[in-house]
């Protein structure tokens, strides 16, 4: 039996978004604070998953620009998951979002300490900056775009 040589949606969709993310890492354009969202909102959560965080609520779903001079804008989005050991301490759910962040985006600190609370992480290519700032057993990961093009 023959492969069928159809693609999935899904594999499409995922082939077209590293094109675009390629696009962007070349400096060949900026991306548009849209564009930027979606891909914050990806790395929340896929950071979340890597982590293997349990009931991953959204806590800010995004969605609207907030303006910020010149004709562009910027966008948030924020999730929370629990950790396995309820009585994980806010250091070390940050540590552990750290530890595996590296198998869900390329960030890097934005700060002097980077034992200083909250973590800030930044993404040059994409835009975007993510917030570590989790409490007790619960990690709390937010980020936004930078100020970026409408269109």
């Amino acid at each position: 039996m023959s492969r069928s040589r159809h693609r999935s949606p899904a594999r499409l969709v995922g082939s077209l978004s590293l094109l675009a993310l390629l696009v962007v890492a070349c400096g060949e354009r900026e991306p548009t604070v849209a564009e930027a969202a979606a891909t914050l909102q990806t790395h929340v959560l896929r950071l979340l998953k890597e982590r293997g965080a349990l009931n991953v609520r959204v806590t800010d779903p995004g969605g609207k620009d907030i303006p910020c001079g010149e004709g562009k804008a910027k966008r948030t989005f924020a999730a929370t998951g629990e950790d396995a050991d309820p009585k994980v301490d806010p250091r070390s759910a940050n540590s552990a979002l750290v530890g595996a962040l590296g198998r869900a985006a390329d960030y890097e600190y934005h700060l002097a300490d980077p034992m200083e609370r909250p973590y800030r992480l930044v993404n040059k290519a994409t835009r975007t900056v993510l917030v570590l700032d989790s409490v007790t057993g619960r990690y709390v990961v937010r980020g936004e775009t930078e100020c970026l093009s409408l269109s």
